[in-house]
């Protein structure tokens, strides 16, 4: 998922990024600072998150995208590291 959220600063980069981390669901997350988008992925339901964020940040929270997969039974999933 997507989103936008106001990012003025580094207390409210960091206050997002607090946020980000204290949610379970997510698996990764990824913060834009120039163009104040955040890209999050995980098994969540968006807009679940993106209330706890607003209440959480005190921020506008806006979702641009949301991209569904499938099961993880489709793909045929390699480990990175081998030994």
């Amino acid at each position: 998922m997507v989103m936008r959220i106001n990012i003025d600063c580094n207390g409210c980069y960091r206050k997002v990024r607090r946020a980000l981390l204290n949610l379970q669901e997510l698996d990764a997350h990824l913060i834009e600072k120039k163009q104040c988008r955040v890209t999050i992925c995980g098994r969540f339901v968006p807009q679940d998150v993106a209330i706890r964020l607003r209440k959480k940040t005190n921020r506008r929270v806006e979702i641009m995208e949301i991209h569904e997969f499938g099961n993880n039974e489709d793909i045929n999933l390699k480990p990175l590291i081998t030994t």
